[in-house]
């Protein structure tokens, strides 16, 4: 079981997109954090243009994954992680640290289900949030550029993990 924790992820076409891969994997669940938009949920108490806009947007790169998985909100991504840990899942991150162990050798428990913590592509993840995980993980870069878009490195690192 695979779970998904965006963090400050600003673009609604990346939350879609990684909603879209997390269905593809067979995740159930996608916790949207601080401002990162989402669609409606129930009891939404956002502005009606804010929920109808992130909505839209989202649905266009989701392609209805945004309606199969469990969507939530939370305004402080450390309370997300708790959740789930006490659900039993293993929380992860996906960050370029010193200390980050290579995603596609690092050792995954399998028998528990899988959380990926992934932060907007700006400020990355805090290392008071790091702490809280299990693992940091990174996917190795070859090219001239540092990082991959979050929803392309959100692919690859939920089928690592699946």
């Amino acid at each position: 079981m695979i779970a998904a924790i965006l963090h400050n992820v600003r673009s609604t076409y990346n939350v879609g997109a990684i909603m879209r891969t997390l269905d593809a994997v067979g995740g159930v669940e996608i916790v949207c954090c601080g401002i990162t938009p989402y669609p409606e949920l129930e009891n939404d108490t956002r502005s009606p243009v804010v929920r109808t806009s992130n909505t839209k947007a989202i649905a266009k790169t989701a392609l209805g994954a945004e309606q199969t998985l469990r969507v939530s909100h939370e305004a402080d991504s450390a309370t997300a992680i708790d959740r789930l840990r006490d659900q039993g899942y293993a929380v992860y991150a996906l960050e370029q640290t010193d200390d980050a162990e290579d995603i596609f050798t690092a050792e995954i428990d399998a028998e528990r289900p899988r959380a990926l913590l992934l932060g907007g592509e700006v400020d990355g993840l805090s290392q008071s949030l790091l702490e809280l995980c299990d693992a940091v993980f990174e996917i190795p870069q070859y090219g001239t550029k540092e990082s991959l878009n979050v929803s392309v490195a959100a692919g690859i690192a939920m089928y690592r993990l699946r």
